[in-house]
């Protein structure tokens, strides 16, 4: 690699730790050398112009992914704008039909494209992609090539046409983000895996008890969560002990949020206690809160990935002798509702704290409890 290469790779890393703490990244390193100057640029100019940070996530993620796959599909970076061919050949590689390929092994996915994109762990699942994720990357490569000032041909007739007739020829059933929600029982489960004064468990506790307390936060609004974001309130008086601690956590611009509107959700009592803990123990007085622990018992400085806390549910639930294959991250948000369902808390009561603005989409959690305990599931 030549000096000026270095050099360059050197300043992309440089510039993807400034935008760092609106946009945590995992593989950095990998990323800089992946990514083009004017793709990082690109980001760069997203963050300033105030893009959500969990948009801006899903736009880094798509990009790495597309960039990956042009790289091995046809030997060099993505074009801007892309022609209507290289849009058609991304909907062939990733929508196929297995049994089509048994017949004819060059339909779908090059091997060798296939073998590249798992080697750098962009790919692993086998089979076609959903529907979803190549639309989804479809709309990300899309909206890049808008924010770049070029006019891309993402709705022409023959590329709906491909992607209409392709999903229509490879049907997958929809599956739900967590088998099984975490209930309060499961996460008592969970919880007394992490009894230890270990910095692991202190960390997993605080993270298990804040996900879960403040509605069922999303894993990048857990990896994400910075001191700036917490205000100390005054604690809630209680008839049968002493006064609560409380604090309020500002999610600022979230998922379903608008661009001027700052979220509020609140902790109170043991997940507030368990926070504590963790900051003091960690010695963090700023920056982002949940962090990376190393082999030695080190704490990171950076914050830890979202696919991070994912990964802490499941090993938490194999270490309560649950299967961790049932259980996710987004377990702790249907959780929430569920729980609250059980408990006979309203509805809009919890909407509240877990922010859904889809009374549609958390009622369907929310009615599946009180449909399983409730006078029409006991007629006889």
């Amino acid at each position: 690699m030549s000096s000026s290469s270095s050099r360059s790779i050197a300043k992309r890393i440089d510039t993807l730790d400034t935008i760092a703490a609106v946009l945590p990244l995992d593989r950095r390193d990998e990323l800089a050398e992946l990514l083009t100057d004017q793709d990082v640029e690109t980001l760069r100019h997203l963050v300033d112009e105030g893009m959500g940070a969990n948009t801006l996530r899903a736009l880094t993620s798509d990009l790495a992914y597309l960039q990956a796959w042009s790289l091995a599909a046809t030997g060099a970076s993505l074009p801007w704008p892309a022609p209507e061919a290289l849009l058609l050949k991304f909907v062939a590689h990733h929508l196929w039909q297995p049994d089509q390929r048994d017949i004819d092994p060059h339909h779908g996915i090059p091997a060798a494209v296939e073998q590249s994109l798992r080697e750098q762990r962009f790919l692993r699942s086998s089979g076609p992609h959903a529907p979803d994720t190549v639309r989804r990357r479809l709309a990300s490569w899309s909206t890049l090539t808008k924010w770049r000032g070029l006019t891309g041909v993402f709705s022409s007739p023959s590329l709906k046409s491909a992607i209409r007739l392709a999903v229509r020829a490879t049907p997958r059933p929809r599956k739900r983000k967590s088998a099984k929600a975490v209930t309060g029982d499961v996460l008592g489960k969970l919880l007394a895996t992490c009894s230890t004064d270990s910095l692991r468990d202190i960390r997993d506790r605080a993270i298990l008890m804040v996900a879960f307390a403040s509605g069922g936060r999303r894993r990048s609004e857990i990896a994400g969560l910075r001191i700036e974001q917490l205000t100390v309130e005054a604690p809630i008086a209680v008839e049968d002990g002493p006064p609560l601690p409380s604090l309020a956590i500002h999610l600022g611009r979230t998922k379903t949020s608008g661009a001027e509107h700052d979220e509020v959700v609140y902790l109170t009592g043991r997940p507030v206690d368990a926070l504590n803990a963790w900051l003091a123990v960690a010695k963090i007085e700023a920056g982002s809160i949940f962090r990376k622990i190393d082999r030695w018992g080190n704490v990171s400085t950076r914050a830890m990935e979202p696919s991070a806390v994912n990964a802490i549910v499941k090993q938490r639930a194999a270490l309560a002798g649950l299967e961790p294959g049932e259980f996710s991250a987004h377990g702790l948000r249907s959780g929430y509702l569920t729980e609250a369902a059980n408990r006979g808390i309203p509805l809009p009561e919890a909407m509240e704290q877990s922010r859904h603005r889809s009374v549609q989409q958390a009622s369907s959690y929310y009615n599946n409890a009180t449909r399983r305990s409730g006078r029409a599931a006991r007629m006889l």
